[in-house]
């Protein structure tokens, strides 16, 4: 499956977090032989794209030094590579992408989009592999506190992911390799993630393939609260995302982030199988 060909199907990126601190499944691939089992694992199940992180950027999460980035993601990177996988590697520093990308990956997931270490995307120019710019305000210890979009959450995701485009043609991105994510939960209220998602549209007119990562998010944990209020826990929200996958698909995004690849894999299908019932 090339990367960017038209297929008039969903990709799914199965998530492989080899941190010990993710919100997400509370460090249970932290070693890199667990994280190569699990990411085989997400391979079988279908999986276009494994997305190697090695740093938590859950709110109040604190950055682990270089070195351990690297330490983390590079044997996973090189391993799952070397079976086969198409590989994107989590990163918001230009030096991990540029050994990530020598031990094999193909995609550079910056969530950041250049902000966080501009250098990155002059690796992404040199290398030609796809880039992923996401909507970021800052990091992870303060992003909440940028929470606040005076003329509307849409309309300045719109404005500043426009900025990161210019930013990465300049420096020679391939225009046809940028991916843009509107960067859920990252300096966003419950309510802006919703009107994000309404408005997909709006985003893929910016004429760039769109990621959604919505999985496992604490937006979901909200909406799903108990009676009591308490929020459904983490691992307990793939019911809805799978949800979110289906209307992502429907709308005709590029891909969508995920932790359930298996059912995620099914719902993109479902949706295919539906447009394609059409010609």
């Amino acid at each position: 499956m090339g990367l960017f060909s038209e297929l008039g199907i969903t990709r799914v990126m199965g998530v492989v977090n080899v941190t010990p601190d993710s919100f997400s499944d509370g460090g249970l691939f932290s070693e890199a032989s667990a994280a190569i089992a699990h990411g085989l694992e997400l391979l079988e199940q279908g999986a276009d794209i494994l997305d190697i992180g090695g740093e938590s950027t859950r709110p109040g999460a604190t950055r682990p030094l270089l070195e351990e980035e690297l330490g983390r993601v590079v044997p996973v990177i090189r391993e799952l590579a070397s079976a086969g996988a198409v590989v994107s590697v989590d990163t918001m520093r230009h030096e991990v992408a540029e050994v990530a990308v020598a031990a094999g990956a193909s995609l550079i997931n910056d969530v950041s989009g250049g902000l966080a270490d501009p250098r990155i995307l002059q690796v992404a120019a040199d290398t030609g592999v796809g880039y992923v710019a996401m909507h970021w305000r800052a990091h992870s210890t303060e992003m909440q506190r940028h929470a606040v979009y005076d003329g509307g959450v849409v309309e300045a995701v719109i404005a500043e992911l426009s900025e990161r485009i210019d930013a990465a043609l300049a420096v020679g991105v391939l225009p046809d390799r940028l991916v843009l994510d509107p960067g859920l939960g990252f300096a966003k209220t419950p309510e802006h993630n919703w009107e994000l998602l309404r408005e997909l549209p709006r985003l893929q007119s910016l004429g760039h393939p769109v990621l959604v990562g919505s999985s496992r998010k604490s937006f979901l944990g909200a909406l799903l609260a108990d009676a009591n209020g308490v929020p459904r826990p983490v691992e307990d929200r793939e019911d809805a995302n799978v949800a979110l996958t289906t209307l992502a698909a429907h709308a005709g995004v590029w891909g969508v982030r995920v932790h359930d690849v298996r059912a995620s894999m099914d719902a993109v299908r479902v949706v295919a199988r539906l447009a394609a019932g059409r010609h």
